[in-house]
């Protein structure tokens, strides 16, 4: 974790390395065993493949989450007033100042990408900026720039990529590996492109699961962080809820132009999903309440 003035997060910090190992032995499990079904080559060029979608989703995580939410940089000419406010949480938090982007679209929502505070990015919709008023828009900002402190974007990058193997692989498999394994059968006489595809199934599902249940956690951890920043969990707890609000009143087609990019975003943008990267809002705002009740109460 960055050394910033965010508030440390222990749980998250422990996550993350338990995500990681577990995704990286689940990777590992998938490489040896094709590998002992249908001979070396096949584990060599599973691994190599794994190791190219993590080295490329590494290196190139910003432009990929710009091009998904159909986001640009702009400069402090010509976005001052949000330039103003990084600068401001940047200085408060100690930390570098990342580029600022704006997403043309009216689903209003934020996201952080990047591979180190160094690249990072700190992207907001035009939706958002008319909807927000300054300081709840500084509580969604704060929010995002804990996720650059936390690295926990770069994380989420990474950890995908056994999950995008393996869900490759499976595509692959449900045509008969395209050429690869269709003739092929292991050692009790099974299709190669069955064992293919249960493994990669499996791999795909726990990998799915594990993202899911970090990536809920990481919100709540951001939550937290931003609102210890600010001293203002009220604001975001409000900026959460119009954002939800706006979601929902949003039309479906401008929906489905940034729903790439729904991982990243402070809020998902379907909220009716049980599979949500998201934890519910009505947990996130009872979080926010409870912070918001310790800051009230007497020092004395």
């Amino acid at each position: 974790m960055a050394r910033t003035r965010f508030l440390s997060d222990t749980g998250l910090t422990a996550r993350m390395t338990l995500v990681l190992f577990l995704l990286g032995a689940l990777f590992v499990a998938l490489v040896v065993g094709l590998a002992a079904a249908f001979g070396g080559w096949i584990g060599i060029l599973i691994g190599v493949v794994g190791i190219g979608i993590a080295t490329y989703q590494w290196s190139r995580s910003d432009t990929i989450a710009m091009r998904a939410m159909r986001a640009r940089e702009v400069t402090p000419e010509e976005a001052p007033e949000l330039h103003g406010m990084i600068d401001r949480l940047c200085a408060l938090a100690d930390m570098p100042k990342p580029r600022v982007g704006i997403a043309d679209t009216r689903v209003p929502n934020a996201f952080a990408t990047g591979r180190s505070p160094d690249r990072a990015v700190v992207c907001v919709t035009t939706g958002i900026l008319q909807l927000l008023t300054t300081e709840e828009l500084e509580g969604v900002l704060a929010h995002e720039l804990s996720h650059v402190a936390h690295r926990d974007v770069l994380v989420m990058t990474v950890a995908s990529s056994a999950g995008i193997a393996a869900g490759l692989l499976t595509q692959g498999s449900q045509y008969g590996g395209l050429g690869f394994f269709g003739g092929r059968r292991d050692n009790n006489g099974a299709p190669a492109w069955l064992v293919v595809l249960v493994v990669s199934l499996i791999v795909y599902a726990v990998s799915f699961l594990l993202l899911r249940l970090l990536s809920r956690y990481r919100e709540l951890s951001a939550d937290r962080a931003g609102a210890y920043l600010t001293l203002k969990p009220a604001a975001l707890a409000s900026a959460l809820q119009k954002i939800s609000g706006g979601i929902e009143r949003t039309p479906e087609r401008d929906l489905r132009q940034v729903s790439a990019g729904s991982a990243l975003c402070i809020a998902p943008i379907s909220l009716k999903s049980i599979t949500s990267t998201h934890p519910p809002l009505e947990k996130r705002l009872e979080q926010l309440a409870r912070i918001q009740a310790e800051l009230d109460r007497p020092t004395a």
